[in-house]
């Protein structure tokens, strides 16, 4: 059974709360009870931090023994070279989400310091970006 991680950075654990209009009104957590269902041939886990460190912590928890991480690192996919640095040093593929499409918003927000270290990046679908971050990790 695929072990995959799926890690979400700061501020997503409002989702269903904070900006509905670019974000959408379900939690993380009913979303997540669903790709549950749907991949129930997967061991799925989820993590949620708002801090950079606890985000860190986790990729070199998981980064040499899981088949896959799913990224959602929020804000710091902008801003932190530590967690670009750490995905470098691990062995576990990642692949970065993104909910909205970060080209249609604020110019700071077209950067990602990840990217480059990941196996691909899924930006703009919604919710549905967690799905093919899965789907693209299975292929």
């Amino acid at each position: 059974m695929k072990k995959i991680l799926i890690l979400n950075g700061p501020n997503l654990n409002l989702l269903g709360v904070r900006e509905k209009s670019i974000y959408g009104d379900q939690s993380f957590e009913q979303y997540f009870d669903e790709l549950k269902s749907k991949y129930a041939v997967l061991d799925l886990e989820y993590f949620q931090s708002n801090s950079e460190g606890a985000i860190i912590d986790m990729l070199h928890e998981v980064g040499f023994d899981y088949d896959g991480i799913v990224l959602n690192a929020g804000a710091y996919t902008h801003t932190s070279v530590a967690i670009a640095d750490a995905i470098a040093a691990i062995k576990t593929p990642v692949v970065e989400v993104h909910i909205s499409n970060v080209h249609q918003r604020e110019e700071f927000r077209h950067n990602s310091y990840l990217s480059k270290n990941c196996k691909g990046v899924i930006i703009g679908f919604g919710l549905d970006g967690y799905r093919l971050g899965l789907e693209s990790l299975l292929g």
